[in-house]
Parts: structure tokens; sequence; C-alpha cells
């Protein structure tokens, strides 16, 4: 079973997805519906989720059909949308439930949703493309909730973070570092700045350009930038390999 996001992705990849011929409501999503021809906003909706592997409450081409359904299985909603939901919306003059989308984001009262069969200037409700639109809330008749996959978060503790931290530390400290910064990289290591832990893989030195750098090291650094300067007593440069 997919996720919400799943299925806003697999809708989102639809943009501007247009019937052929020009009015004739031919499109993929008929054909796979196997209702090819037929006004399919809702085709496309159920075509949507299908490939995210999530169900709705009914296989229907209707959006009335599917309201119903939704109510009789207590997945109906009028309030309180949120991204996947599937909103019906009653338009002026039309059917009380003549089209539909899958809700992307909420702003107030008013949706943003991915449809099916509707246009950018045109018809909203027999469009003849997939499109983004932001609907007012007094549109609304309300929204199916479907069963999404619920994501479990991963419980990470000191332990396992500590884990982490340090294999990335390690890739970064395995860095040879950019050529834009070659001259003064090599500046730093010739005058005493930076003299590195370790080698890498190919037994080189090991000078962690990519890794943080704590304040301890920073002190060193700063230390032996004093002395080159004359600012400390004793002008030797140091030899300990400390990490900095």
């Amino acid at each position: 079973m997919g996720t919400a996001r799943d299925v806003l992705r697999i809708a989102a990849g639809e943009l501007g997805s247009a019937e052929r011929p020009a009015g004739s409501n031919c499109t993929k999503y008929g054909q796979w519906y196997g209702l090819d021809g037929y006004s399919w906003c809702m085709i496309f909706v159920q075509w949507c989720f299908a490939q995210a592997g999530v169900k709705l409450p009914k296989r229907t081409a209707s959006c009335g059909d599917l309201m119903r359904a939704a109510q009789g299985a207590g997945c109906w909603i009028t309030s309180g949308f949120q991204p996947g939901d599937v909103v019906i919306y009653d338009f002026p003059g039309g059917a009380a439930t003549d089209h539909c989308g899958i809700v992307e984001s909420v702003a107030g009262a008013d949706v943003t949703a991915i449809e099916g069969n509707t246009s950018e200037q045109g018809s909203q409700s027999n469009g003849g493309m997939v499109c983004r639109k932001r609907r007012a809330g007094k549109l609304i008749v309300g929204a199916v909730r479907p069963a999404f996959e619920e994501k479990k978060e991963e419980t990470v503790d000191a332990e396992k973070f500590r884990e982490l931290w340090m294999a990335l530390r390690r890739e970064f400290q395995e860095s040879a570092g950019g050529q834009w910064s070659q001259e003064a990289r090599d500046w730093a290591v010739n005058s005493g700045l930076i003299s590195g832990s370790g080698k890498l893989p190919d037994g080189s030195p090991n000078y962690m350009w990519e890794d943080v750098m704590t304040r301890e090291q920073l002190a060193a650094v700063l230390y032996r930038f004093a002395k080159l300067a004359g600012l400390t007593d004793g002008g030797a440069r140091p030899q300990q390999s400390d990490g900095a």
C-alpha cells in the first residue's frame, strides 16, 4: 500500500496530459479503466490511486458514486482536508457532484488539487487536461479520506546516532577537497597550519578537508598562525598530529 505522497507524486507526473484527439474524452486513463471516451476526472483519480497501490472505497467513474461509497465506509469528510484526500466539487449550474481532484495542499478553506479532465481557462469539469487547480472552499462538497500506508518513524538512540555521525564524518574525512581550494590548502599544509591525522586509503596524508572542525582544533590552528605571525613567544612550527 502506498502513501499520500506516492499518490501525489504520480498525479503530478501527469500534469499537462491531455485527450487525444482534443474534445474526445479519449485518454490512457480511460483505456486503463475500460471506459475510454467517457468523462474522466474520476477515472484519472482511480488510475493514480491504483498506480500507488492505494484502494478507494469503490472502483467507479462517478463522483457521486464514490461519495456515497465513502459515506457508507465511514471515510467521507466535509472539513479538515489534507493532502491525498479525493475532493469532490459542486460547480454552479452543474450536477450536485460534478468534478473531483486529489488534494495537494490546503490554504484556509481553499484547496489546491491535481485534477483530470479540467483546463486552465476553459471548462473546469470537462476541459480535457490534467491541471493543478486552486478551488474555493465554497465549491467543495466534501472529500474521501483514503486508507494510506502509515510510515513508521525510525527511532535513533544516542548510540545509533553516534554510529551514523561517525560514518558520515569518515566519508567527509576521506575527501581530497575541491580544485577551487587547492592553492589555499597547499599553503595551509606547507605553513604548518594544518597537519591532519593518519593516512588515506592510498597512503597519502589525511588532512580531512571536508570534516567538521571542533573548537579545540580551531584554537590549535589559530595558535599556529599566531606563532607564524610572531604574536606568541617562540616561533617554532608545531610538529604534532592532533587532527587539525
